[in-house]
């Protein structure tokens, strides 16, 4: 079974290198994907942290879109729980405008950062609608056509010759059916959530709803041999964290899950490791995991999140993934192409 490949980035801060350093990265590995032969580029949404310089993947969306010529680039996603959904609609259809066919809206559900950064996002919001409500506002905005009396009625201007196209990231039947009422595209979180048992009865569910395809976000380190990936894989650690509040959230270590606690003021109900689905070793192994994964549940794209903060492994992992032939260092790839 075929299955197309492309990419999420999130912009990481590796040691010694400024946020501005990480951004001319995240252009770099852009556009070096559009040559690979990357079918999607996307950025990611996090705040208040100094590990990843994506705040606003709308702004990289623009200065990659225009820097890049094939490749279609979009978000992974807008966290639309701190947005209004007109706001949303016209960045993207302005976006889409710069340019035509190439651009993607993808929408999440997490906070995209810890309560601190939550309550700024959100403060002065007076509405207190559900996600499920305010995706549906966005699609409607979305799909509202131009119209002749232009002071009679409300669009999300500008209006383009093609919207961008719209997906919803999650990891529950919940979210997949949300998508599939709003005829969306759905990823499924698996960067996030390795369970394969809920993978199944996820894309299963997907699959009973709708014909779209199926897309599957995973993590993936490339080495040129496996012990190599497997000391870039032992740094990434993913936890599940359960409030009394009911409040639940993904984060990277023990030391965060205890800072998301302390911002929201709700004590740690439960606190887990999480498995994501992560494929390591050379490139050969990588790539019939993906073909095996996609064989097992029919997966039509995967979403490459290759977690590594050093630009040159990072770069060098999606190169060998490509089936390019590795180079030494990042300042080799300049030299290879352009000066950065």
């Amino acid at each position: 079974m075929s299955y197309r490949i492309s990419l999420l980035d999130k912009s990481p801060v590796a040691k010694d290198d400024t946020p501005g350093d990480a951004l001319k990265h995240t252009l770099r590995l852009a556009q070096l994907a559009e040559e690979w032969g990357y079918h999607r580029f996307w950025i990611a949404e996090h705040h208040n942290t100094s590990q990843l310089a994506s705040p606003s993947p709308e702004l990289l969306i623009a200065w990659v879109a225009g820097q890049t010529q094939r490749i279609r680039v979009g978000s992974g996603g807008v966290m639309l729980q701190h947005y209004s959904p007109y706001k949303v609609a016209e960045n993207f259809n302005l976006l889409a405008s710069l340019a035509p066919g190439r651009i993607d809206l993808g929408v999440g559900k997490a906070p995209g950062g810890l309560p601190l950064s939550t309550q700024a996002l959100q403060r002065g919001v007076q509405d207190k609608e559900t996600f499920a409500e305010k995706l549906t506002q966005l699609d409607n905005w979305l799909s509202l056509p131009a119209g002749k009396d232009a002071e009679e009625i409300l669009r999300a201007t500008p209006v383009p010759a093609q919207s961008a196209s719209r997906f919803l990231l999650g990891a529950s039947l919940e979210s997949a059916a949300l998508a599939a009422n709003l005829n969306w595209d759905f990823v499924y979180a698996a960067h996030l959530n390795g369970d394969k048992t809920l993978m199944h009865e996820v894309l299963n569910g997907w699959r009973n709803k709708s014909q779209r395809d199926t897309l599957v976000a995973v993590q993936v380190i490339v080495a040129t041999d496996a012990q190599k990936a497997d000391e870039l894989a032992s740094l990434i650690q993913i936890w599940s964290v359960e409030l009394e509040n009911a409040q639940r959230v993904s984060v990277v270590s023990e030391e965060q899950a205890q800072a998301f606690a302390r911002q929201a003021g709700s004590a740690i109900k439960k606190i887990a490791r999480r498995e994501p689905l992560l494929l390591k070793g050379t490139a050969e192994t990588v790539r019939a995991g993906l073909a095996a994964l996609s064989q097992e549940f029919g997966i039509d794209e995967f979403i490459i999140d290759t977690p590594i903060a050093d630009p040159t492994a990072r770069f060098q992992s999606l190169r060998l993934l490509a089936g390019v032939q590795p180079v030494k260092s990042v300042s080799d790839f300049a030299a290879e192409h352009e000066a950065w």
